[in-house]
């Protein structure tokens, strides 16, 4: 395998540059990023556009087998709590099988799609009758096989989640599979360290949402998480829905951001999953947590969610991400396209992304995101630099909508003007290519699994 790579030309933090050669060390880690290179004769080249792998910040894996399948009238006025009682009626029946085949398939597509690493959100835990399952760790286990087959880089976070409403509310039916007790997370997490680090993936926590969460609990695994790993990362869904924002109000009196900011020590380990809602103080309070803002935007789209104040957020100097939370779009660039234009419509201005030190949108928005979804991973992801994971992709300069163009103008059309994963031509992940010519080699395999798992949960009683 070589352990270099020549550029024609490559997104590095500080930009577009040609010429740019890279070299890497046997553990997949960039030691060399040479602008301005003379071409090396026994270095493979690159004729496309490199970019540095997207991290995919918010991933719950298991629902993409259901994608399409909610997208009819079903109350008198739909939103995303129809939207989750149609989703609860699916995770009642998964099991550790399916799980692992749809999660293959799943990181399989990201990879095809741009994406290098998955930070993925873990909140089915128990059999379907809401019992441990003999190894407690079963479908923890069950998505590192598929990030390990699949070769995708790895971020568990498993969720703790109790009640079904502010103030400690009881669980509802549909949330039996998710419920642990505080202690029992702990042990999880003790019980998955060593596994992820042999894999060389990150684990952390999701407290899966104030409401889910009562403050107790908050502080206790907090705690007990600081005891096992004080750096690990900690995503928690907030303010996704003006009817969270209004339960909080009326339990706490204060706004759901405004409360966890002052109710635990929100920093630059912290992912605000969503953060819609907020008001400007809660922007302003947030961004300088150093905390990453993880946006989803298909997702929030698709349910109805609200539209992230987005210049809001970045004139607080705030960092942020995207993800594709519940896949009913598996696409790095489609997210950024999203974003971008639901700026647009809300501002009625154009390019919104762009800024100073980076007039094109399309990679000025791949940069940030990039290195606020590594922040959020708690992994070495964070571009193309020394000492970071030799994590990139590579696009097909021989597109349709790329030919003949310059590498700015290449990404723009991949993430404006094409069909987007139709430009995406090489994915390395830690120096390893894992796709080529637009394919995994396990795409037949993992399409039919997942296939195979969906019928049987579309036709199970």
């Amino acid at each position: 395998m070589s352990q270099a790579l020549f550029a024609n030309d490559a997104l590095l933090p500080t930009g577009w540059h040609r010429n740019v050669l890279l070299g890497w060390d046997e553990a997949g880690r960039l030691t060399q990023v040479q602008p301005d290179a003379a071409m090396p004769r026994d270095v493979p080249a690159v004729e496309g556009p490199v970019m540095p792998g997207m991290p995919n910040l918010h991933s719950h894996a298991f629902q993409r087998a259901f994608g399409g399948l909610t997208e009819f009238r079903g109350a008198a006025q739909d939103s995303f709590w129809s939207w989750r009682t149609l989703m609860y009626r699916f995770a009642a029946q998964i099991s550790p099988a399916q799980v692992e085949a749809i999660a293959t398939w799943l990181y399989i597509e990201m990879l095809e799609a741009g994406y290098t690493s998955v930070c993925e959100f873990h909140y089915l835990h128990h059999d379907s009758d809401g019992r441990p399952y003999a190894d407690d760790a079963e479908l923890a286990l069950a998505l590192l096989r598929a990030a390990e087959r699949a070769g995708i880089g790895l971020t568990l976070l498993p969720v703790l989640y109790q009640a079904s409403g502010f103030g400690g509310l009881p669980p509802n039916e549909g949330q039996r599979r998710f419920i642990r007790a505080t202690d029992s997370m702990l042990r999880l997490l003790e019980r998955l360290r060593p596994l992820c680090q042999a894999q060389g993936a990150r684990l952390g926590l999701a407290p899966h949402s104030l409401r889910a969460v009562p403050p107790e609990s908050l502080r206790e695994a907090l705690a007990g998480l600081d005891a096992i790993d004080a750096t690990a990362p900690v995503h928690i869904h907030i303010a996704e829905q003006i009817a969270e924002v209004d339960a909080c109000l009326a339990w706490s009196g204060q706004r759901p951001v405004a409360w966890l900011l002052d109710h635990a020590e929100v920093d630059a380990r912290w992912c605000l999953v969503h953060a819609t809602h907020m008001d400007a103080d809660e922007y302003r309070r947030a961004a300088a947590s150093g905390a990453v803002a993880g946006l989803c935007p298909t997702t929030e789209a698709n349910l109805g969610d609200g539209i992230f104040d987005f210049g809001a957020w970045r004139a607080a100097g705030g960092r942020w991400g995207v993800g594709s939370d519940s896949h009913a779009c598996v696409n790095a660039a489609e997210e950024l396209m999203m974003l971008e234009y639901s700026q647009r419509l809300a501002t009625r201005q154009r390019n919104v992304g762009a800024d100073a030190a980076e007039p094109s949108v399309a990679s000025a928005m791949t940069l940030a995101a990039v290195q606020g979804g590594a922040q959020a991973s708690g992994r070495a992801v964070a571009g193309l630099s020394a000492g970071q994971q030799a994590d990139f992709v590579a696009l097909d300069a021989r597109h349709p909508s790329l030919a003949g163009l310059s590498a700015a103008d290449m990404l723009s059309a991949h993430v404006f003007a094409s069909h987007r994963t139709s430009a995406v031509d090489t994915v390395w992940i830690a120096g390893r290519p894992c796709v080529a010519a637009g394919r995994h080699p396990l795409r037949s395999e993992a399409a039919a699994a997942f296939v195979a798992a969906r019928s049987q949960l579309l036709t199970t009683p």
